[in-house]
């Protein structure tokens, strides 16, 4: 019956969906750097990490503009990073208030790891960054390795009747083969560690996921698909391969040794994923956002937008929808 609702209502849980629901009009991620790396990178970030990453770590790309880069003020050789921050909330703030005219706000750590760092150093962050605004919840993004029981109840400490935390995992992909291609770091058994604390601890927690890694075809994504599904995310978040200029994956991009799925290939990748998906996982993303002067591939990528507008369509031409195989393993699904 909840599938039937599913397919008559909408052909996938959005984000933005889930947002109205909750708080009946539009909310914005406050997106923030806070100085933090990666444990393939190191503490300053100069050591390449996963092939796909570039310096900038999945910043969100209007942090990039010359009016929101953070000023990166140095005391004792070190990066104020506190200052920074309040200064990248109040110019994010204002950004997003004046282009989409919203006034609620979610906090998040996006780039890089959000948890590499001590319990003391994590705490000290999050406490002034929470304090320099109201914000109605609070996203953190890292990895499996960065994740441990002290620091999940760091993050579950902040958790309220009315306030919820999310934990963003990057998983990438289940296939341990692929993980190790890309230079991860961490296993599967990694991520389903880091899950399980999480999730025991009343987290929200989203799932990353990067269709079109090397090597990986539609049978490796519906792998990895399947066992996302069998964890019931809340949410996840799907982007398309991108090769940023400077990324350890851009000299092999230029040498022909690597492609890069089409929008039409990971449409293909998106509608199949959808579909083995819990219905109530709520779908934060379905492509990547790349700025375009750092991005070498793909080229011709639909926007964002249309490639959503695209996928409605063909979700309703084929009479399918999020969750319609849900609890089907991949060796029993019926053909289209």
């Amino acid at each position: 019956m909840m599938q039937e609702v599913q397919k008559r209502s909408r052909p996938f849980f959005s984000y933005s969906n889930y947002l109205n629901q909750k708080y009946g009009e539009s909310v914005y991620r406050v997106s923030v750097d806070a100085g933090f790396s990666c444990p393939n990178r190191g503490p300053d970030r100069s050591v390449p990490g996963c092939l796909y990453c570039d310096e900038h770590g999945s910043r969100a790309p209007y942090l990039e503009s010359p009016e929101n880069e953070p000023t990166h003020r140095k005391t004792d050789g070190q990066t104020d990073w506190l200052q920074d921050l309040r200064t990248q909330i109040d110019r994010s703030r204002e950004f997003l208030r004046s282009r989409y005219g919203v006034q609620l706000y979610i906090l998040y750590f996006q780039a890089f790891s959000g948890t590499y760092a001590s319990v003391d150093k994590l705490r000290r962050i999050y406490d002034f960054a929470l304090g320099c605004d109201r914000f109605e919840e609070l996203i953190v993004s890292t990895r499996p390795d960065c994740i441990d029981q002290p620091k999940a109840e760091l993050l579950a400490s902040y958790r309220r009747e009315n306030f919820d935390v999310w934990v963003e995992l990057g998983l990438q992909s289940a296939n341990e083969q692929t993980l190790e291609r890309i230079n991860r770091g961490h296993t599967v058994s990694d991520f389903e560690r880091a899950y399980r604390i999480c999730q025991n601890l009343g987290l929200k927690l989203t799932v990353h996921l990067i269709f079109g890694l090397p090597g990986e075809g539609l049978r490796e994504i519906r792998r990895t698909i399947d066992y996302v599904a069998a964890l019931k995310p809340d949410g996840v978040k799907i982007h398309n391969l991108h090769i940023p200029k400077g990324c350890p994956l851009y000299a092999e991009y230029l040498s022909g040794e690597l492609t890069v799925p089409s929008d039409r290939r990971h449409l293909e990748y998106t509608i199949q994923a959808l579909e083995l998906l819990p219905p109530e996982t709520v779908i934060m993303r379905l492509t990547c956002d790349t700025p375009e002067q750092l991005l070498a591939a793909p080229r011709h990528f639909s926007p964002k937008a249309r490639f959503l507008s695209t996928l409605h369509r063909e979700l309703e031409a084929r009479g399918t929808w999020q969750g319609r195989l849900f609890g089907i393993s991949s060796n029993q699904k019926p053909s289209a």
